[in-house]
């Protein structure tokens, strides 16, 4: 069977509103509900989301009415000592992040620790999770490329998802090997093992 980690789709951006709080825009929730719709979606048996608003959202969506459970220290990257950055500005920072994982950029969670902490996370999950039960862990871009840099075995680098957000890979959950690379949320047709 197949876990999927799913990245939340695009979000309305406030600067006024701290960035865990920040909500799916309108393109955001149609990607989401769209995806709710896939066969693979159905098949799932178990919706783990962060506790940052537009994860939760997304989970919500894909559930479709199921359970979802908040899992602890799943969340982005702490940022918070910098708070919001404009684009150009965060890509840099973001580039310099994956570039020093061992490092602060200026404050933010190192790369190494944020890394420890999501497979900590899901790792504790999946150690006593029934490997025949489909299971999407929903979340964010940089954790989740952390999270795949680990699966993969590859070294911190920044291996991103596309821009805007919205996407998934998935990993075997008998082996936990990375088994595609991102692919927008929407796209994809599931597992067929």
């Amino acid at each position: 069977m197949f876990g999927v980690y799913i990245t939340h789709p695009q979000v309305r951006i406030d600067p006024t509103v701290p960035v865990p709080r920040w909500g799916l825009s309108e393109l955001g929730t149609a990607r989401a509900t769209d995806t709710a719709g896939g066969d693979w979606v159905r098949r799932i048996g178990r919706f783990l989301s962060s506790d940052e608003t537009k994860a939760e959202e997304t989970a919500a969506i894909l559930a479709a009415g199921r359970k979802v459970e908040i899992l602890a220290r799943s969340g982005e990257n702490d940022r918070s000592a910098t708070g919001f950055l404009l684009p150009d500005a965060f890509e840099a920072a973001a580039d310099w992040f994956f570039a020093h994982p061992t490092e602060s950029f200026r404050g933010w969670e190192r790369a190494a620790d944020a890394q420890a902490r999501i497979v900590s996370a899901v790792s504790g999950v999946l150690d006593a999770h029934n490997p025949e039960v489909p299971i999407v862990f929903v979340g964010h871009g940089g954790v989740g490329t952390l999270l795949k840099c680990h699966l993969a075995g590859v070294p911190i680098a920044r291996h991103d998802q596309p821009a805007g957000g919205g996407n998934l890979f998935a990993f075997s959950l008998a082996d936990r090997c990375l088994a595609c690379d991102w692919t927008p949320m929407e796209q994809w047709r599931g597992w067929m093992a």
